[in-house]
């Protein structure tokens, strides 16, 4: 199971390397989203799978005596697809900012415009 979901990671971050490197913005942000699953994915394998009895304490008892699941790895996921949830609402508000005021979502046209706007004094 660990070796399938690693070769996953490894897809996800090359895909997402691949979609980064065209010359689209909406590629860049599709990139940008396989990055941040394929981040989440490596934290969970690294946090070893394990089927186990939530980390509670019983009252009669002062340790954990049964296997049990770390809870630290899913809170980091937690927040790490929050954060990645608001990164990718900005870019794509962002994104259609751009296309509005360019009507192009090429990379190497987005340069030409900005020297346009430098000739034009802008």
């Amino acid at each position: 199971m660990n070796l399938f979901l690693a070769v996953i990671v490894g897809i996800l971050y090359a895909g997402g390397m691949y979609m980064m490197l065209r010359r689209s913005i909406v590629k860049l942000i599709i990139g940008l989203i396989l990055l941040s699953h394929g981040a989440n994915l490596f934290i969970f394998v690294i946090s070893r799978i394990t089927r186990g009895t939530p980390p509670l304490i019983e009252e009669s008892s002062e340790v954990l005596k049964e296997l049990y699941a770390d809870p630290v790895p899913h809170a980091l996921i937690l927040t790490a697809i929050v954060i990645s949830f608001g990164v990718q609402a900005f870019a794509i508000v962002l994104i259609k900012k751009v296309y509005q005021g360019s009507q192009t979502d090429d990379l190497d046209e987005l340069i030409t415009t900005d020297q346009e706007l430098i000739e034009f004094g802008e």
